[in-house]
Protein backbone atom coordinates (compact mmCIF):
# COMPACT_ATOMS: atom_id res chain seq x y z
CA UNK A 1 0.00 0.00 0.00
CA UNK A 2 1.55 3.58 -0.97
CA UNK A 3 1.77 6.19 1.58
CA UNK A 4 3.16 7.36 5.11
CA UNK A 5 6.75 5.48 5.67
CA UNK A 6 7.37 1.42 6.20
CA UNK A 7 10.47 0.27 6.49
CA UNK A 8 9.15 -3.31 5.62
CA UNK A 9 10.87 -5.75 2.97
CA UNK A 10 12.69 -2.62 1.74
CA UNK A 11 15.85 -2.96 -0.18
CA UNK A 12 16.98 0.39 -1.20
CA UNK A 13 15.22 4.00 -0.93
CA UNK A 14 16.18 6.61 -2.89
CA UNK A 15 14.93 10.48 -2.40
CA UNK A 16 15.45 13.04 -5.39
CA UNK A 17 15.44 16.71 -4.50
CA UNK A 18 17.24 19.95 -6.22
CA UNK A 19 19.58 21.84 -3.81
CA UNK A 20 19.19 24.27 -1.88
CA UNK A 21 21.59 27.04 0.59
CA UNK A 22 21.87 26.12 3.86
CA UNK A 23 18.20 23.93 3.84
CA UNK A 24 16.04 23.80 7.27
CA UNK A 25 15.77 20.70 8.97
CA UNK A 26 13.00 19.20 6.85
CA UNK A 27 15.78 18.84 4.22
CA UNK A 28 18.10 17.03 6.07
CA UNK A 29 15.53 14.60 7.76
CA UNK A 30 14.78 13.70 4.38
CA UNK A 31 18.28 12.75 3.24
CA UNK A 32 18.84 11.11 6.26
CA UNK A 33 15.62 8.90 5.72
CA UNK A 34 17.05 7.41 2.40
CA UNK A 35 19.91 5.40 1.66
CA UNK A 36 20.87 7.37 -1.21
CA UNK A 37 20.66 11.23 -2.00
CA UNK A 38 20.03 12.77 -5.32
CA UNK A 39 20.77 16.23 -6.29
CA UNK A 40 18.42 16.76 -9.09
CA UNK A 41 20.13 19.95 -10.29
CA UNK A 42 19.47 19.37 -14.04
CA UNK A 43 16.27 21.26 -12.96
CA UNK A 44 15.31 24.68 -14.53
CA UNK A 45 16.96 27.30 -11.82
CA UNK A 46 13.92 29.30 -10.27
CA UNK A 47 13.99 32.83 -8.94
CA UNK A 48 12.71 33.57 -5.40
CA UNK A 49 13.34 29.70 -4.38
CA UNK A 50 15.31 28.41 -2.33
CA UNK A 51 17.90 27.14 -4.59
CA UNK A 52 20.35 30.59 -3.75
CA UNK A 53 18.49 31.85 -0.45
CA UNK A 54 17.42 30.72 3.08
CA UNK A 55 15.56 32.63 6.45
CA UNK A 56 17.40 32.70 9.86
CA UNK A 57 16.00 34.21 13.14
CA UNK A 58 16.55 37.89 13.83
CA UNK A 59 15.63 40.14 16.38
CA UNK A 60 13.41 42.26 14.00
CA UNK A 61 12.07 38.82 12.60
CA UNK A 62 12.97 36.65 9.81
CA UNK A 63 15.81 37.92 7.27
CA UNK A 64 17.09 36.24 4.32
CA UNK A 65 20.12 35.33 3.76
CA UNK A 66 20.83 35.34 -0.90
CA UNK A 67 23.59 34.77 -2.49
CA UNK A 68 23.58 36.64 -5.78
CA UNK A 69 23.35 34.63 -8.95
CA UNK A 70 23.51 35.23 -12.70
CA UNK A 71 19.93 35.14 -14.19
CA UNK A 72 20.13 35.36 -18.18
CA UNK A 73 16.92 36.93 -18.77
CA UNK A 74 14.27 34.48 -20.02
CA UNK A 75 17.31 31.91 -21.07
CA UNK A 76 16.04 28.52 -19.19
CA UNK A 77 19.32 28.01 -17.22
CA UNK A 78 19.11 24.77 -14.90
CA UNK A 79 20.60 24.86 -11.48
CA UNK A 80 24.01 23.61 -11.97
CA UNK A 81 24.58 26.21 -14.83
CA UNK A 82 23.43 29.14 -12.23
CA UNK A 83 26.73 30.94 -11.47
CA UNK A 84 27.21 32.98 -8.50
CA UNK A 85 27.39 36.95 -9.27
CA UNK A 86 30.24 37.91 -6.89
CA UNK A 87 32.50 36.95 -4.16
CA UNK A 88 31.42 39.13 -1.34
CA UNK A 89 28.98 37.39 -0.14
CA UNK A 90 29.92 34.82 2.12
CA UNK A 91 31.64 38.03 4.18
CA UNK A 92 28.20 39.53 4.63
CA UNK A 93 26.25 36.26 5.10
CA UNK A 94 29.19 34.94 8.12
CA UNK A 95 28.79 38.42 9.82
CA UNK A 96 24.77 38.26 9.56
CA UNK A 97 24.85 34.97 11.11
CA UNK A 98 27.42 36.23 13.87
CA UNK A 99 25.58 38.79 14.84
CA UNK A 100 22.09 37.45 15.05
CA UNK A 101 23.62 33.86 16.59
CA UNK A 102 26.56 34.52 18.73
CA UNK A 103 24.76 34.46 22.00
CA UNK A 104 22.69 31.13 21.19
CA UNK A 105 24.15 28.69 23.74
CA UNK A 106 25.76 26.35 21.36
CA UNK A 107 26.92 28.80 19.05
CA UNK A 108 30.79 27.87 19.28
CA UNK A 109 30.15 24.44 18.85
CA UNK A 110 30.37 24.77 14.89
CA UNK A 111 31.65 27.76 14.51
CA UNK A 112 34.54 27.07 13.19
CA UNK A 113 33.12 24.92 10.24
CA UNK A 114 30.84 27.21 9.35
CA UNK A 115 33.56 29.98 9.61
CA UNK A 116 35.58 27.74 7.16
CA UNK A 117 33.04 27.19 4.80
CA UNK A 118 32.29 30.47 3.97
CA UNK A 119 35.90 31.48 3.98
CA UNK A 120 36.75 28.66 1.00
CA UNK A 121 33.53 29.01 -0.60
CA UNK A 122 34.92 30.63 -3.66
CA UNK A 123 33.04 28.33 -5.90
CA UNK A 124 31.77 29.76 -9.31
CA UNK A 125 28.30 27.50 -9.42
CA UNK A 126 25.87 27.47 -6.96
CA UNK A 127 25.47 23.66 -7.29
CA UNK A 128 28.92 23.27 -6.00
CA UNK A 129 27.97 25.79 -2.88
CA UNK A 130 24.94 24.28 -2.00
CA UNK A 131 26.92 20.73 -2.06
CA UNK A 132 29.68 21.81 -0.01
CA UNK A 133 27.22 23.07 2.89
CA UNK A 134 25.03 19.91 2.30
CA UNK A 135 27.71 18.06 3.02
CA UNK A 136 29.38 19.88 5.88
CA UNK A 137 25.70 20.04 7.68
CA UNK A 138 25.39 16.64 7.26
CA UNK A 139 29.25 15.77 8.89
CA UNK A 140 27.59 17.53 11.60
CA UNK A 141 24.55 15.72 12.21
CA UNK A 142 26.42 12.71 11.54
CA UNK A 143 24.18 11.83 8.67
CA UNK A 144 26.20 9.05 6.41
CA UNK A 145 23.77 8.81 3.21
CA UNK A 146 25.45 8.90 -0.21
CA UNK A 147 24.69 11.84 -1.98
CA UNK A 148 25.04 11.57 -5.94
CA UNK A 149 23.98 14.19 -8.75
CA UNK A 150 21.25 13.71 -10.92
CA UNK A 151 24.06 14.07 -14.09
CA UNK A 152 25.73 10.95 -13.02
CA UNK A 153 22.05 9.31 -14.28
CA UNK A 154 20.72 9.14 -17.82
CA UNK A 155 17.93 11.15 -17.86
CA UNK A 156 14.80 10.64 -20.24
CA UNK A 157 11.14 11.16 -20.24
CA UNK A 158 9.08 14.03 -19.01
CA UNK A 159 9.07 14.45 -15.26
CA UNK A 160 7.29 11.45 -13.43
CA UNK A 161 9.34 8.64 -15.83
CA UNK A 162 12.90 10.73 -15.31
CA UNK A 163 12.53 10.40 -11.54
CA UNK A 164 10.84 6.47 -11.58
CA UNK A 165 14.22 6.06 -14.18
CA UNK A 166 16.63 7.35 -11.71
CA UNK A 167 15.33 5.51 -9.46
CA UNK A 168 15.34 2.06 -11.35
CA UNK A 169 19.33 2.88 -12.08
CA UNK A 170 20.17 3.48 -8.68
CA UNK A 171 18.75 0.27 -7.97
CA UNK A 172 16.46 1.80 -5.65
CA UNK A 173 12.61 -0.31 -5.03
CA UNK A 174 11.04 3.01 -2.63
CA UNK A 175 10.81 6.38 -3.62
CA UNK A 176 10.70 8.75 -0.79
CA UNK A 177 9.56 12.24 -1.92
CA UNK A 178 8.37 15.65 -0.03
CA UNK A 179 4.71 15.81 0.27
CA UNK A 180 4.72 19.12 -2.10
CA UNK A 181 5.51 16.54 -4.96
CA UNK A 182 1.71 15.23 -4.75
CA UNK A 183 0.53 17.76 -6.86
CA UNK A 184 2.42 16.33 -9.75
CA UNK A 185 3.02 13.19 -8.80
CA UNK A 186 1.66 10.10 -10.72
CA UNK A 187 2.46 7.20 -8.85
CA UNK A 188 1.30 5.04 -11.58
CA UNK A 189 4.51 5.46 -13.34
CA UNK A 190 6.10 4.44 -10.51
CA UNK A 191 4.16 1.44 -9.91
CA UNK A 192 4.77 0.22 -13.63
CA UNK A 193 8.78 -0.23 -12.44
CA UNK A 194 7.69 -1.63 -9.27
CA UNK A 195 8.66 1.26 -7.40
CA UNK A 196 7.39 2.34 -4.48
CA UNK A 197 6.08 5.67 -3.16
CA UNK A 198 6.25 7.17 0.04
CA UNK A 199 5.98 10.53 1.48
CA UNK A 200 7.68 12.41 4.15
CA UNK A 201 5.98 14.25 6.96
CA UNK A 202 7.17 17.15 8.28
CA UNK A 203 4.48 17.74 10.74
CA UNK A 204 5.28 17.49 14.52
CA UNK A 205 8.50 18.85 15.00
CA UNK A 206 9.42 19.25 18.94
CA UNK A 207 10.06 23.04 19.64
CA UNK A 208 13.50 24.12 21.09
CA UNK A 209 14.69 27.09 23.13
CA UNK A 210 14.91 29.71 20.48
CA UNK A 211 16.27 33.45 20.45
CA UNK A 212 13.91 35.76 19.17
CA UNK A 213 10.51 34.39 19.76
CA UNK A 214 7.55 33.55 18.47
CA UNK A 215 9.24 29.96 17.70
CA UNK A 216 9.89 29.11 13.61
CA UNK A 217 10.62 26.20 12.51
CA UNK A 218 11.19 26.74 8.99
CA UNK A 219 14.27 28.52 9.21
CA UNK A 220 18.52 27.48 7.91
CA UNK A 221 19.27 24.39 9.75
CA UNK A 222 21.29 26.56 11.51
CA UNK A 223 19.28 27.47 14.15
CA UNK A 224 18.90 24.09 15.11
CA UNK A 225 22.72 23.42 15.43
CA UNK A 226 23.33 27.17 16.94
CA UNK A 227 20.85 26.36 19.78
CA UNK A 228 20.62 22.56 20.09
CA UNK A 229 24.27 21.50 19.06
CA UNK A 230 24.96 17.98 19.91
CA UNK A 231 21.55 17.56 20.59
CA UNK A 232 20.41 18.61 17.18
CA UNK A 233 19.41 15.05 16.57
CA UNK A 234 16.82 14.62 19.07
CA UNK A 235 14.72 17.26 17.23
CA UNK A 236 14.25 15.49 14.08
CA UNK A 237 11.94 12.88 13.42
CA UNK A 238 14.10 10.80 11.32
CA UNK A 239 16.47 9.49 14.41
CA UNK A 240 13.14 8.69 16.26
CA UNK A 241 11.88 6.51 13.85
Amino acid sequence: MLGQIDSEAMTKRIAIAQSNYIPWKGYFDLINSVDEFVLYDDMQYTKRDWRNRNRIKTPRGMQWLTIPVEVKGKYLQKINETRVDENLWQEKHWKTIVANYKSAPYFDYCTAVFERLYQDSNYELLSEVNYTFIKAICGLLNITTKITWSSDYELTGERNERLAYICKQANADTYLSGPSAKTYMYEAVFEQRNIRVEWMDYEGYPAYSQLHPPFEHRVSVLDLLFHTGAEACKHMKSYNR
